[in-house]
């Protein structure tokens, strides 16, 4: 079982930047995919960003050239820069781990662009 928990969210004004943090309970070399989903009011949670033990990333359309995630296997963290933030970012942001046929599920953290 592995257990993820999210870091980062807050309050932030449009065109600023935040980064988000994924601790998980265990070595994540052998996870072999860790990524960011979101979920805004009212919609479905989808694919922000996400990044394989082999550091292969893939992003949403919406995200491309803003956002870049990372990993820190010494630290067990996976890490999301979320730049040029807009109103439409507003979500909350789940960190999510691919091992095997299991899937994990941080619990969230609340992101919200706003003036």
């Amino acid at each position: 079982q592995v257990q993820l928990v999210e870091s980062g969210g807050g309050l932030v004004q449009p065109g600023g930047s935040l980064r988000l943090s994924c601790a998980a309970s265990e070595n994540i070399f052998s996870i072999n995919r860790m990524g960011w989903y979101r979920q805004a009011p009212g919609k479905e949670r989808e694919l922000v960003a996400s990044i394989t033990n082999g550091g292969s990333t893939n992003y949403a359309d919406s995200v491309k050239g803003r956002f870049t995630i990372s990993r820190d296997n010494a630290k067990n963290t996976v890490y999301l820069q979320m730049n040029s933030l807009k109103p439409e970012d507003t979500a909350v942001y789940y960190c999510h781990a691919l091992r095997g046929y299991f899937n994990y599920w941080g619990k969230g953290t609340l992101v919200t662009v706003s003036s």
